[in-house]
């Protein structure tokens, strides 16, 4: 779709009081999906907003995911507050444990307010996911040398506004449908959109589970095409198989590809299984960086600096960008991160212990790309 705006948030105050100022204009309804992990810090700001905003006579609807999320306290408080909530837990099947691609939910979080505004990223209802001001003036980060800390894990947080926010709008509710036993309660959830921009985006989508999706799909097609370069961000995962062909491929062709690896704050799984690449990666001229702090939660993949995609880890919620501007964001986004990691070389992959490649073998099935 043409005509939309979108932005990524650079650092945890912007991102924080974007989300904050949207919540506060919302005049009719909010729709916000996200995550609870079960802790006993839930984002106090985030619910008091919304909180206040339904008592206000806005429309707020909650989609939670969680290990049984309706029992917590954060809950129990938005549903006495006149939230509509709707509650899923993953299905977990005792063979889903054998590999880290155990959940079967988005992890990505996303917020539409009156049906003009939308956010991907950086929406839960953690303490620890929320964007943090104040952790914004904490000082550089540990065990890094001259690198700021909103490159220090954080997650991607993107604003749209324009049409694809009604693609956006239309994934909130068929999940809805989806989990809830109930109707969405009644609001304006479909206003008109006019342009706003000149950015053309799209939202790929699709259930959660091991089987390939279009937007990989788009992917790997368009790192068939790239002619200058290649620059991915792997979130908390590695590549998979076909993920490193195309990628060793493209930098056989020229192309500069560069890739960004999570280092020990990334899942384990998925991080072996993406080790298991890095000789083949080497070979073809890919340039490896593996993070020294914790990785991104989303990954995101810039190609030429015109095609962008910004995804959930589990590939489930996508969005695709083509636009020079959103390009060059990302692209500062990588910078930053590459800042934090170490480059891997011939000589740092010799060094690597027998049972290190082995258990990229074990866990070959286990990342989330196709």
């Amino acid at each position: 779709m043409g005509g939309n705006r979108i932005d990524l948030l650079d650092g945890r105050t912007h991102a924080r009081d974007a989300l904050f100022a949207a919540i506060a204009s919302a005049k009719d309804h909010i729709n916000v999906a996200c995550t609870l992990s079960g802790t006993d810090r839930p984002g106090e700001d985030f619910v008091q907003r919304l909180i206040a905003r339904c008592r206000a006579g806005v429309q707020v609807n909650m989609l939670i995911y969680g290990h049984d999320p309706s029992s917590t306290p954060v809950v129990q408080r938005l549903r006495a507050a006149g939230v509509a909530l709707c509650t899923a837990a993953p299905r977990v099947n005792w063979w889903t444990w054998l590999t880290p691609n155990h959940s079967r939910h988005d992890h990505r979080g996303l917020m539409v307010a009156d049906g003009r505004v939308g956010f991907l990223g950086g929406v839960h209802l953690d303490d620890a996911a929320l964007p943090d001001p104040s952790a914004e003036q904490a000082g550089t980060c540990p065990d890094l040398r001259g690198a700021t800390p909103d490159t220090c894990g954080r997650d991607l947080f993107v604003r749209l506004e324009g049409p694809v926010v009604q693609r956006l709008q239309r994934l909130f509710i068929s999940r809805w449908q989806r989990h809830s036993t109930s109707s969405l309660p009644v609001a304006r959830y479909h206003p008109p959109l006019p342009p706003v921009g000149a950015q053309r985006a799209a939202i790929v989508a699709s259930e959660t589970g091991r089987h390939p999706v279009a937007s990989d799909a788009a992917l790997l097609a368009a790192i068939a095409s790239a002619s200058q370069r290649v620059w991915m961000d792997t979130g908390s995962t590695g590549p998979t198989h076909r993920v490193a062909l195309a990628l060793a491929e493209a930098a056989r062709r020229g192309v500069q590809v560069r890739l960004l690896l999570p280092g020990q704050g990334g899942e384990r799984g998925p991080l072996r299984a993406g080790c298991r690449h890095d000789a083949l990666l080497l070979r073809a001229g890919v340039h490896l960086h593996v993070r020294q702090d914790r990785p991104l939660r989303d990954r995101f993949c810039v190609i030429d600096g015109l095609w962008c995609s910004v995804a959930s880890p589990n590939a489930v919620t996508q969005l695709v960008a083509l636009d020079e501007r959103f390009g060059a964001q990302l692209e500062r986004a990588f910078l930053d991160g590459q800042a934090c990691a170490q480059e891997v070389d011939a000589a740092t992959l010799s060094r690597r212990p027998v049972w290190f490649a082995l258990r990229g073998k074990l866990f070959r099935g286990a990342a989330f790309f196709p």
